[in-house]
């Protein structure tokens, strides 16, 4: 980096400068070059100033996810638990329960649904990292068919916990009340606003996209790699083609079926 150059010999240089600076670097750029009249200086400037203020702002976001997951779960070891996979018609519903520590912190952390599937792996990789605990339950096709899914739903959480292998002082889960452990609380939409809700949502789902795309390859023409098993136009029209597989939710596929024979 060009912090060692006094006087960059052109405002290009310095624009390039400008951009190319980490966080620990461009605001000691931004004070030396705030008085510089060239233009191309200038809107460079204005660029990276609004480049600070929007790490500013995301670091405000994540610490604010830290601190409530501190204000509802106390200080003691906090297990955030999310599920994927609930309206899917293939494959498993997943759930993941995630302890992390205060520091390090995972900054970019979101609601899984907010992320793209890259960020959503680079993040997976952090958390797996920094975290105190991860426990993961998967709840097969065929035991969803015969519990249905609020029961799926709370043997899977019951189960993400017990594989985390802790005795957490919280559990904190997104949606609604469960009763599933002693120390529960819910919050809707807590994926986007308590960090360990949000890391066990990208770890489920990063968790079960891996699984999904294993899945395609022992069932191949049913688009489950990308689909992920969710009733895209192309995974019907397989369903209504080929039938049901062993992966398939049959409780969830009547209607691709019936309506299949109407034709």
């Amino acid at each position: 980096m060009a912090l060692g150059k006094t006087h960059p010999a052109t405002a290009a240089e310095i624009a390039a400068t400008l951009a190319d600076a980490t966080e620990d670097e461009i605001e000691a750029l931004l004070a030396r070059y705030a008085e510089d009249p060239r233009a191309q200086v200038r809107r460079a400037c204005g660029v990276a100033q609004r480049r600070v203020e929007r790490h500013r702002g995301e670091r405000v976001r994540v610490e604010g996810m830290y601190g409530l997951m501190r204000e509802l779960g106390g200080d003691g070891v906090v297990l955030g638990l999310d599920e994927v996979g609930r309206g899917s018609v293939a494959g498993p519903l997943t759930v993941c329960a995630v302890a992390l520590p205060d520091d390090p912190k995972v900054w970019g952390i979101n609601d899984s649904k907010q992320l793209t599937p890259a960020k959503r792996r680079e993040l997976s990789g952090r958390i797996l990292s920094v975290a105190q605990a991860i426990g993961t339950c998967h709840i097969s096709p065929a035991h969803i068919d015969e519990v249905g899914m609020a029961k799926a739903i709370r043997e899977a959480m019951a189960g993400a916990i017990e594989d985390a292998g802790i005795e957490p002082d919280a559990v904190l889960i997104d949606g609604n009340p469960l009763h599933i452990h002693p120390k529960e609380k819910t919050l809707v939409k807590g994926d986007a606003r308590v960090a360990c809700i949000a890391a066990a949502s990208i770890v489920a789902k990063v968790t079960r996209d891996d699984l999904m795309v294993e899945l395609d390859s022992q069932y191949p023409g049913y688009h489950l790699a990308e689909s992920k098993g969710y009733a895209s136009p192309e995974h019907i029209a397989a369903i209504r083609e080929h039938g049901l597989a062993p992966i398939h939710r049959a409780s969830f596929c009547q209607n691709f079926l019936e309506t299949a024979r109407l034709f």
